[in-house]
């Protein structure tokens, strides 16, 4: 694939100073950034969103320099953690305590009157109930008689990072990587974003999974079962408390017009207990994300991790080339043998592609990403700390060499083992268009 552009010389209109770029990025100045985000999105988010984006980035700000300044990411009696896990509780209280009452009323009732509510109460119980994850459906799901290698190179990193390793692995679409427990047992669940995972080099793959294994030495109470849980339980009682019509005040109807007035105070109160969690939570969601970085650096080089933050700056960019592959796909769409097999040899290549239009993106690109970055405040949600904060966290200390390496060979047989999720996942994206 040809990535050439013309290369474009020009001053700046702010200061003079000169400009050398290529054409199909944006010309931007380095001495007075000029032009350095050249978009500007005006993100539309509520005011809640807003504030919950910056008491992140204080979070994260707040961390960087007590370590800065010598301190320890280490949770030391982490009173906002333990009040997570006591309004955690109380949630799950009150969903027993409503299970507790329609029992109380069927049996009470002895077929009588108390039936109805006590099969509602029951009704409603078991919908706020704690549910355990599962395994995500039409999805590649790979065990390790499936990909020994892959589940071998988890296991060495995780032994890096000091805890076991996996028990599936998910292949899907997303720019992104994960991890989660699932059933009631616990198991563990390693998700791979093949949009992610071939634009990275064998060494940043490396640390992508010590990040992800970080999580599992390292914890975070949001996604504990007790308080991930109660989020889920008080997003359940937000819907049921959602407004009856499109403009309930304005509906002729007056039982609708009641009854979303009565729905105004508990569905405040639950949008207040969910806003409190979050807040509670959110400070040991930031120092979990730091603490997977630097797992990230001891297993895979601290090199290897400040990689892996500059790829996530330029994801934006590998959306881009997604969505270009599947509208060039849809202009070709198969008409028979010869342009099915077409298309099948399209998705083979994706990846190729996807790793060679990233790969040429030029260092004065990279280093307008990262300012634009720091100014935005960027962050892969609003739950981590900006980028340029943990890509400054990382360069705190002496550089750390890599813990586990890999090999040609080893990389070899585990493109192999992930061939047939590669091809299903490519020809998803390519026909179903890239979100």
């Amino acid at each position: 694939m040809d990535t050439a552009a013309a290369e474009t010389v020009q001053p700046c209109p702010e200061c003079g100073a000169e400009i050398r770029g290529e054409s199909r990025f944006p010309s931007w100045c380095a001495v007075c950034d000029w032009n350095v985000d050249p978009e500007r999105p005006e993100e539309k988010r509520g005011r809640l969103a807003e504030a919950r984006r910056a008491q992140a980035r204080r979070h994260g700000e707040r961390l960087l320099a007590e370590l800065a300044a010598g301190g320890t990411l280490k949770a030391r009696g982490d009173s906002s953690a333990r009040l997570a896990f006591a309004v955690a509780l109380a949630v799950h209280a009150l969903t027993l305590a409503l299970t507790a009452g329609g029992v109380w009323f069927l049996v009470g009732s002895r077929g009588g009157w108390g039936m109805l509510p006590g099969a509602f109460l029951l009704a409603l119980g078991w919908s706020l109930r704690p549910r355990f994850d599962r395994l995500p459906e039409n999805t590649p799901v790979l065990r390790r008689a499936d990909a020994p290698e892959l589940f071998a190179l988890v296991d060495e990193v995780a032994r890096v990072a000091g805890t076991r390793g996996v028990d599936a692995v998910v292949v899907d679409s997303e720019i992104n990587a994960s991890v989660q427990s699932y059933g009631l047992r616990g198991r563990r669940l390693l998700t791979l974003g093949l949009p992610f995972w071939e634009i990275l080099t064998p060494q940043q793959r490396i640390a992508l999974l010590g990040h992800e294994m970080g999580h599992f030495v390292n914890g975070d109470t949001r996604h504990g079962f007790v308080v991930g849980t109660a989020q889920r339980s008080l997003a359940t009682w937000y819907h049921y408390f959602a407004p009856v019509g499109a403009d309930a005040l304005d509906d002729t109807d007056v039982f609708t017009v009641i009854l979303n007035l009565l729905y105004v105070v508990p569905r405040l109160l639950v949008r207040g207990m969910l806003t409190v969690l979050d807040g509670l939570t959110l400070r040991s969601t930031q120092r979990a994300e730091y603490l997977a970085d630097r797992t990230a650096a001891r297993v895979g080089s601290t090199r290897a991790a400040l990689e892996l933050m500059e790829r996530l700056l330029i994801s934006d960019s590998a959306a881009v080339v997604l969505q270009r592959e599947t509208n060039l796909s849809a202009l070709k769409g198969p008409r028979g043998g010869r342009d099915r097999r077409e298309a099948a040899g399209r998705a083979d290549e994706l990846w190729q592609r996807l790793a060679a239009e990233l790969a040429s993106v030029p260092e004065r690109e990279r280093e307008r990403l990262r300012r634009v970055g720091a100014l935005r405040g960027h962050s892969v949600d609003s739950t981590h700390p900006p980028t340029h904060l943990r890509h400054a966290c990382l360069l705190i200390g002496e550089d750390v060499p890599p813990a586990v390496v890999t090999d040609d060979e080893r990389e070899r047989r585990i493109a192999g083992e992930l061939a047939a999720a590669r091809t299903k996942v490519a020809r998803q994206i390519l026909q179903d268009g890239y979100q």
